[in-house]
């Protein structure tokens, strides 16, 4: 049976790695998907573990041949996801998670309609802004610019299936965990994986 795909979106500062993180650790069955981007790496990051880190040059060439099931600017930086990858991920019956801004969301729904989507909220636009200072990364003028692109991205938190505030972080991983075995526990997705039962079950 084909896998699901998840979809998981948050403004900058919601803590959405560190819930995709904590999610990782508790089902192995979930596979994170690795976009490419044009943006530096962070400490820590990894490439080919956290993202695919290319140039603008070679970015834009992968995107002009279609390699990209989407695409997206961001803070001035490129995002793109694999097209071919995450076909063949999903045909093999594998549950993939995909972390891409609303846009890209609504790129992807139309080529997998059944991808079920989370958007991770902070608890207030307050909290957002103290959570991104304290990371000591990025300027006033930064933060500003990603507060301000975080509320018009909090607009489209209607487009999803599932919201998760991110308050007390042990808890909003419980949450998406939770929403991960309840996808998986669909009767569409139950059917699939033993289709002689549910056949026996709708005999007169």
């Amino acid at each position: 049976m084909p896998g699901t795909l998840f979809i998981v979106t948050a403004p900058s500062g919601a803590g959405k790695t560190t819930l995709v993180s904590g999610l990782l650790e508790r089902d192995p069955l979930v596979r994170l998907s690795v976009s490419y981007t044009t943006r530096a790496p962070r400490t820590g990051e990894v490439n080919g573990q956290h993202y695919h880190f290319i140039d603008v040059q070679g970015f834009r060439a992968l995107r002009d041949k279609g390699e990209f099931l989407e695409w997206a600017e961001v803070h001035s930086n490129y995002y793109g996801t694999s097209k071919r990858w995450l076909e063949e991920q999903i045909r093999a019956g594998r549950d993939i998670l995909l972390e891409i801004d609303w846009q890209g969301a609504q790129q992807v729904r139309k080529v997998f309609p059944k991808a079920v989507g989370v958007f991770i909220l902070p608890p207030s636009v307050e909290e957002l802004e103290r959570r991104l200072r304290g990371r000591g990364t990025d300027s006033e003028d930064v933060i500003s610019r990603r507060v301000l692109g975080a509320r018009g991205e909090m607009r489209h938190v209607a487009e999803f299936d599932y919201v998760i505030i991110n308050e007390n972080l042990p808890a909003a991983i419980e949450d998406l965990v939770a929403v991960v075995r309840a996808s998986r526990l669909r009767y569409a997705n139950q059917e699939a994986r033993q289709p002689a039962f549910f056949h026996y079950l709708e005999q007169d």
